[in-house]
């Protein structure tokens, strides 16, 4: 074993960040005798140097981080404060000054991920992100590496841990959203600002990462079509299970059938319970790959958190510094396919359709005349009268395979006509 220890800089010493300092002070001979070297923690780049950081030498403790990443002697940079700026700024600084970099960073690997591992390719150095989707998780490495000699065609997840929680106590309990947003809230799921998570755009930015390397195109964040789930209700859920479905917020990253496009998008669906995303629960991940050889795989755990979060990163720092020691460089950007990025509009899926009509003879003729005059076929209609002895009634359509585009002029269409009083909800139904 080489005596001299590989040198690494930590970049954010939060929830993950104070992880993966305690990993590699407790398991630090485990370590070196998986890399075959000593890994040293060298400085820890930080925003409030006066915190107590048990485990941690305050003499390690900086609040430069640009000076730390420009030592010189630093093997590899572990980059864990998440957000554009300044983390661009200081990994394409560590690449510039001979270091590689492990990072957790899903919203800067979505939008600037090519940039960087060209920048990472310029100077011979690994750029690792297992951490950034699906936390513990083993999925990026999985899609790059064990699945480099086949042919990915469909990526269908459950990539946010919120999300998931929230729903899945709207369907087992009956709660509403607010409820269950606060549960969530309570218990530490949710942040005080849970916006990036149930509008979609955490997902989202794990879903461009995920087709990005599962089709080899790049995909960027604003490929990805997103839709958040803040208006599902209790009904949506009732209607979900009389149809034998539940409610999943999913990333759908699809090949389309002749191969030359891909899609991106992120939106509340129901799959039937016979799937095994509806099978998941509470906080956890899962995410469904479908390959020419492999087949089917899922990949399911805890998707957030300190401890798995940085357990992936761990793995990822293993990996690179390995590398550094055999002089190699693991899998770059892999993106000689090109393929375009289709429009939402191209997207060919069932709908489930929720109308508020006149309950009176002939509503029932005009609606479908309307689907049928957009090319979108029918399989079922379900028509109940309102309890509240009011003169409308609720109208439940469900749909054979159609476009987006198709749909969206059905319901513009829907809304024009006089019996139709309102359009209360448009659910995709995926999985089957």
């Amino acid at each position: 074993m080489r005596t001299r220890p590989l040198k690494v800089a930590l970049l954010g010493c939060g929830v993950v960040g104070s992880e993966v300092a305690r990993i590699m002070t407790t398991h630090a001979d485990d370590l070196a005798a998986r890399i075959g070297a000593p890994v040293e923690l060298a400085g820890v780049a930080v925003r409030r140097p006066g915190k107590v950081r048990e485990g941690i030498d305050p003499a390690l403790v900086t609040t430069d981080a640009t000076a730390l990443v420009k030592r010189g002697d630093i093997d590899v940079v572990v980059e864990v404060i998440g957000g554009i700026e300044p983390a661009r700024s200081l990994i394409t600084t560590a690449f510039e000054h001979g270091a590689s970099v492990v990072s957790a960073n899903k919203a800067l690997l979505a939008q600037d991920g090519a940039a960087l591992h060209a920048t990472a390719g310029d100077h011979d150095a690994d750029l690792y992100y297992e951490a950034a989707v699906a936390g513990a998780i083993p999925l990026i490495r999985p899609l790059r590496e064990s699945l480099a000699g086949d042919k990915v065609n469909r990526v269908l997840g459950i990539v946010n841990g919120t999300t998931n929680f929230i729903l899945d106590k709207m369907d087992s309990t009956g709660a509403g959203y607010q409820e269950a947003l606060d549960e969530a809230t309570a218990l530490g799921y949710a942040e005080a600002d849970p916006t990036a998570d149930v509008e979609g755009f955490d997902a989202a930015a794990k879903a461009a990462i995920l087709a990005g390397i599962a089709f080899h195109t790049r995909v960027r964040l604003d490929d990805v079509y997103r839709e958040g789930m803040t208006e599902v209700t209790a009904a949506d859920f009732a209607s979900a299970r009389a149809m034998g479905c539940t409610i999943k917020l999913l990333a759908i990253c699809e090949r389309a059938a002749d191969g030359g496009s891909v899609t991106a998008r992120v939106h509340p669906a129901m799959i039937p319970l016979s799937h095994p995303l509806a099978s998941v629960r509470g906080a956890y991940n899962a995410v469904f790959v479908e390959s020419d050889a492999a087949g089917q795989l899922m990949f399911y755990g805890p998707g957030a958190g300190g401890a798995p979060t940085a357990s992936a990163v761990l793995g990822d720092l293993v990996a690179v510094c390995r590398n550094k020691l055999s002089g190699t460089t693991g899998p770059g950007d892999s993106a000689y396919a090109r393929l375009p990025v289709s429009s939402m509009g191209e997207v060919v899926t069932r709908y489930h359709i929720s109308l508020d009509v006149a309950d009176k003879p002939g509503v029932l003729a005009q609606v479908a005349t309307v689907f049928a005059e957009h090319g979108v076929s029918i399989d079922t209609v379900r028509q109940q009268g309102r309890q509240d002895g009011g003169g409308d009634a609720s109208l439940v359509v469900v749909t054979h395979r159609a476009s987006d585009a198709s749909l969206t002029g059905t319901v513009e269409a829907l809304r024009n006509l006089d019996t139709v009083r309102g359009v209360a909800s448009i659910m995709r139904v995926e999985g089957e």
